[in-house]
């Protein structure tokens, strides 16, 4: 990835990462799971609805602490099957 986080912040700082995924109970989860891994805590996601219901937006606050955490952070969410797309 070519991104430029780390002209545009200073770390350690805290990123709200909003993943946008099938509507499934487990999404909430496994973004959960996944975000642990490479920052462990207690997470409490805020999920929206679509309008019709097919779609979730779950959106986590995360204390990062490089460019590249980031964007592993990023590149584990992107690989979660039901997630379309991670903001």
């Amino acid at each position: 990835m070519k991104t430029h986080f780390d002209e545009l912040l200073d770390f350690p700082t805290v990123l709200n990462f909003k993943v946008m995924g099938v509507a499934c109970d487990e999404l909430p989860d496994l973004i959960i799971a996944e975000i642990q891994k490479h920052t462990p805590g207690d997470y409490i996601p805020k999920l929206r609805p679509s309008s019709k219901g097919n779609y979730v937006a779950v959106s986590v606050a995360v204390t990062v602490t490089s460019k590249e955490h980031i964007e592993k952070i990023y590149e584990t969410l992107n690989a979660i099957e039901e997630v379309r797309y991670v903001l």
